[in-house]
C-alpha cells in the first residue's frame, strides 16, 4: 500500500481562527494549521503580526487529499467565507495581516486561483474589485500552539461567538454535502 501524501493549500482570508474553523469541517481535509506567511521577519510572532511589523499574513495551511476534495473546491469555500474585495481588512480586523491571499504551491494551483478570480470578477458578485493576491508559497511559520483549534477550545469566547461561529455555520449550511460526518 502506498503512503498517502497530502497536497497543501495555504490561504489568507482574515483571522486564522475563522479560516481554520471553516476548513477543518470539510471531508478530505486532513489537517489545518494556523500560521504566518508572506512577510520579511525571519521569526514572526503573533504579537509582531498584530502590530503589522512583520509583513506576514495570518494564513491556514491545509493538508488535503485531492482525491476527496480538490483545490478549486477549497477556493470556492475560501471565497464564500471572507470578503476578497477589502484591502487589508476583514470586518473589524484591520491590517496587512488580514489581507486576502492565495499562496500557491505549484503552477496548477496558480492557474486555478487566477482563473477562479477572473471568473468571479466577471460574475460581478461583489460591488468592488477582488483584491486577493496570488503569490508563490513562501516559508510557512506555524502559529503558537494556543491558536491551534482555537474555536473548538474556546467556543464561548466573544470573538468566537460573534465572528468565528458564523463562518463555521455558513460552511455547514452552504456545503453540507462536503462535510465530515462529525460536522454534518
Amino acid at each position: 500500500m502506498t503512503e498517502f501524501l497530502p497536497s497543501l493549500a495555504t490561504l489568507a482570508g482574515g483571522c486564522f481562527w475563522c479560516t481554520e474553523a471553516a476548513f477543518e469541517q470539510l471531508r478530505g481535509v486532513h489537517r489545518v494549521l494556523p500560521g504566518y506567511m508572506g512577510g520579511h521577519d525571519p521569526a514572526p510572532t503573533y504579537e509582531a503580526i498584530c502590530q503589522g511589523d512583520s509583513g506576514h499574513a495570518e494564513v491556514v495551511q491545509i493538508a488535503f487529499d485531492p482525491a476527496e476534495i480538490d483545490f478549486a473546491t477549497l477556493l470556492t469555500v475560501f471565497f464564500s467565507i471572507h470578503d476578497p474585495t477589502t484591502l487589508n481588512r476583514q470586518g473589524n480586523d484591520v491590517g496587512t495581516q488580514y489581507r486576502s491571499a492565495i499562496f500557491w504551491h505549484d503552477a496548477a494551483q496558480q492557474a486555478t486561483a487566477e482563473a477562479m478570480i477572473a471568473r468571479l470578477a466577471g460574475e460581478g458578485l461583489w460591488p468592488s474589485p477582488i483584491v486577493t493576491e496570488v503569490l508563490p508559497a513562501a516559508t510557512f511559520f506555524v502559529a503558537e500552539p494556543y491558536h491551534h483549534q482555537y474555536f473548538r477550545r474556546n467556543p464561548g469566547q466573544g470573538y468566537c461567538q460573534g465572528v468565528v461561529a458564523g463562518k463555521a455555520y455558513k460552511v455547514r449550511q452552504r456545503y453540507a454535502a462536503l462535510l465530515k460526518p462529525e460536522f454534518a
